[in-house]
């Protein structure tokens, strides 16, 4: 099902619930150069036959300047031109990369992607946010440019490990409580095996669910002066645990929602029934709600967060579930919750 669905700087054709192979009723093989990672390209050689392949080490710290580096030469050696296509086939890692180095390659080329793991179709992939880490700062370096094309083939969930199911529900968790209490009703009474197990309809109108509230949200504020900011709801303590204990990114940011509601009991007059709401929720999709960490070294990452204005940070808080709104917090309101987290834990 192909939906052109405009930007303000583009246009991206969106297939949903769709083939990988459909791709080529629409884009020239001849053109295209696929990114993956290994883990991939060994599970469905089969589809890539014929395409020429880059592929990289399956892991989060593939997502540097030196990998950049390294595929610019790669893309030099295989003579690529403006007429190129750059597909990325993978997770948020591989789409980030690919938006990245596409934006800037020749001063930008096409590209696509096809998101592999859950997180990356109900969020990653979606938006026009491509980004590379430096040390410990996660897409510190980054543009905002939109892919030609999304498509969304599900049968590439069929392989996905226990742990990226996870992961992508945090992501789903995260809609509902910024923007659908409906939908969080509706996976309160569900689990990751329903949507494993059923028949595909249940997971691609999740997908669509979730895709649909992001696309909304880009579509009015696309490099996020405004609404946009809600969809780091969890991030930004997410992205500093995650960097300090290289956790995946969905568990990372179970607990940075945990964080954020805590907070927002505090500033935001979040009923603390919700806590142990979303704790309960969290565990039912299989996300950690305490880990041991150290607060001081989280706020040391945290105090250069790409939302810090000053000596506060724009925080997305929850005022109930469905309903969340951006708060400029102080850094010590910020340590207080982190500090208060790590000794409950």
């Amino acid at each position: 099902m192909l939906q052109k669905i405009n930007f303000p700087s583009g246009t991206v054709n969106f297939f949903f619930d769709s083939s990988f192979d459909e791709l080529w009723q629409d884009y020239d093989k001849s053109h295209v150069v696929v990114i993956t990672n290994e883990h991939i390209s060994k599970l469905y050689a089969h589809l890539l036959k014929g395409l020429r392949v880059l592929v990289l080490p399956a892991c989060e710290s593939s997502k540097d300047m030196h990998t950049i580096a390294t595929l610019s030469r790669q893309l030099v050696d295989l003579k690529a031109t403006r007429q190129t296509i750059l597909v990325g086939l993978g997770g948020g890692v591989i789409t980030d990369i690919t938006g990245f180095l596409a934006s800037v390659y020749l001063r930008g080329v096409k590209f696509g992607f096809v998101p592999t793991s859950l997180l990356a179709m109900v969020d990653a992939a979606i938006g026009g946010k491509n980004g590379v880490n430096s040390g410990m700062h996660k897409n510190i370096l980054g543009t905002i440019t939109q892919p030609d094309f999304i498509l969304y083939d599900t049968r590439f969930s069929d392989t996905l490990p226990d742990d990226e199911w996870s992961n992508g529900f945090a992501e789903i968790i995260k809609y509902a409580c910024i923007f659908d209490a409906e939908l969080f009703e509706e996976l309160a009474k569900h689990s990751i095996s329903y949507y494993q197990d059923e028949d595909d309809e249940a997971l691609n109108k999740l997908i669509k669910r979730c895709a649909d509230w992001k696309i909304k949200t880009v579509q009015e504020d696309e490099k996020e002066s405004g609404i946009r900011k809600l969809l780091n709801f969890g991030h930004t303590a997410a992205h500093a645990i995650e960097n300090l204990y290289e956790i995946p990114h969905g568990k990372a940011v179970g607990i940075g929602m945990v964080v954020a509601c805590m907070i927002s009991t505090d500033v935001a007059g979040l009923d603390k029934g919700v806590v142990d709401k979303l704790k309960a929720l969290l565990a039912q999709y299989h996300l950690p709600v305490k880990m041991k960490f150290n607060a001081s070294k989280a706020m040391e990452i945290l105090k250069m967060d790409k939302k810090r204005v000053d000596d506060n940070i724009d925080y997305i808080v929850l005022e109930k579930i469905g309903k969340a709104a951006v708060h400029a917090l102080p850094f010590d309101v910020i340590e207080k919750a982190l500090t208060a987290y790590e000794s409950n834990n």
